[in-house]
């Protein structure tokens, strides 16, 4: 399902900027933060979580942190029109993290992740033995050198107008 994507202005940024910075922090805090009223909050948060911009409150963890700290990123030929097939066989494989079809050379672009080489082995057999996968090409992760982030391309955006709250108006020429 497509949906039309949400128009964010300096106030949505600025809570999601909070819930980046103080991840545990509720509404209250959210709009103490903020200095906006709570409602306010709560709304433009529902609000957010509607359109899909905040599309999950899960915990972010670091696998390499829980022992599983060799990594890879595995391009994946598949056969012609296997791509629900492939979806399902990854899903099946716990190692796989995740998986995006993709254009250029190969089909699907996989990371994965694995306790030892020996694990990471594992995994690629696993994923070669799967009837969609044609052939894959794997390239090791030796370390992180940007982590997942999204605040600063959102900041990119030029926001779509002021904001509506008087107080964040106020304290935000």
């Amino acid at each position: 399902m497509s949906r039309t994507p949400a128009r964010l202005d300096e106030l949505d940024l600025a809570i999601l900027t909070a819930m980046h910075e103080y991840q545990k922090a509720g509404i209250l805090e959210l709009s103490r933060r903020t200095r906006v009223a709570r409602a306010t909050v709560q709304s433009r948060i529902a609000r957010m979580e509607e359109a899909g911009v905040i599309s999950s409150y899960d915990p972010q963890i670091d696998v390499t942190a829980a022992g599983f700290d060799v990594q890879a990123f595995v391009t994946l030929e598949i056969a012609q029109g296997a791509l629900e097939a492939v979806s399902a066989d990854l899903e099946a494989i716990p190692g796989v993290l995740e998986a995006y079809a993709t254009t250029g050379s190969g089909d699907v672009l996989c990371r994965i992740g694995a306790d030892s080489h020996a694990g990471l082995q594992a995994v690629l057999l696993s994923i070669d033995r799967t009837n969609s996968v044609v052939r894959s090409h794997s390239v090791v992760v030796l370390s992180t050198v940007i982590a997942h982030r999204t605040l600063p391309l959102l900041r990119t955006l030029t926001p779509a107008g002021s904001s509506k709250a008087p107080a964040y108006r106020t304290a935000h020429p």
